[in-house]
């Protein structure tokens, strides 16, 4: 839905794409809250918290590196890694000590990471709005078997 009027200067596809990317901001925020612990900072003065986020970010980043590293040796497109299975490796590999890859373990890191994909899940049916009140496999079975429920006005 959309508050742009004019088909000309918002045509489906560009407004699909828009939602594309939308889609992928939350996916990031929720990859900083939830997967690098960033839901709650527990920091006792606003100073630190702000330390704390931007360490975060910081993290955030050097994770995106890596798999952007990971995809381009791949010849694959880098949103399609995961990004918890690449923090849990990089958490992994770097567990055993200080830094000291040569570039046959930085391929074979890559590789790693490249091996778990993500993306478009064949067969995925979501219910739309209103809320979710019964278990999820429960509501896609109903799905399944009535249809997705008529929008609410």
């Amino acid at each position: 839905m959309t508050t742009l009027l004019c088909a000309t200067q918002a045509p489906k596809k560009a407004l699909g794409e828009l939602y594309v990317s939308r889609w992928n901001v939350e996916l990031d925020l929720r990859n900083l809250k939830t997967t690098l612990g960033l839901e709650r900072l527990h920091c006792k003065t606003p100073e630190m918290n702000k330390k704390a986020l931007w360490v975060g970010l910081l993290a955030y980043n050097l994770i995106r590196l890596l798999m952007a590293e990971s995809a381009k040796q791949a010849d694959v497109v880098p949103r399609v890694l995961s990004f918890k299975h690449s923090l849990q490796l990089w958490q992994a590999w770097n567990h055993g000590g200080p830094l000291g890859f040569d570039a046959a373990d930085l391929r074979a890191f890559y590789d790693l990471i490249a091996q778990q994909r993500v993306g478009n899940r064949p067969g995925r049916i979501e219910p739309p709005y209103p809320l979710l009140m019964k278990s999820r496999p429960k509501a896609r079975a109903d799905v399944r078997r009535k249809g997705h429920p008529r929008k609410l006005k």
